[in-house]
């Protein structure tokens, strides 16, 4: 597993400006970055600052056409993520089956 990249797309992934930005992109397919700017009441600087961030880590790129700048949502790093916690989530389920196994023991040697 990547972990400098899962670390880039969990840090872009936790501001709430950064979430807001991915969902827009993802219900509209491509939005240009101004228009991507119109959704919040920051400055275009401020909404290129997270686009960016976005671009580093991978989930989102940019396509220039003139003097216009074009953001599509990419989702595929996101895989690394639902692996990740995936084998969290196998990780607990191992241990909360030892703990079931073991409550179960100790309830038939105190009968």
């Amino acid at each position: 597993m990547d972990e400098d990249a899962l670390s880039r797309i969990l840090k872009a992934a936790g501001d709430t400006t950064r979430r807001q930005i991915l969902t827009l992109l993802v219900q509209e397919n491509a939005l240009r970055v101004t228009a991507l700017a119109a959704h919040f009441d920051m400055s275009l600087n401020a909404v290129s600052k997270h686009i960016k961030v976005l671009e580093e880590a991978g989930l989102v790129t940019r396509r220039t056409l003139g003097r216009e700048h074009f953001i599509t949502a990419e989702l595929e790093p996101l895989r690394l993520t639902e692996s990740w916690f995936a084998q969290l989530k196998s990780i607990w389920e191992l241990r909360l089956a030892a703990l079931e196994k073991a409550l179960v023991s100790k309830d038939e040697d105190d009968e």
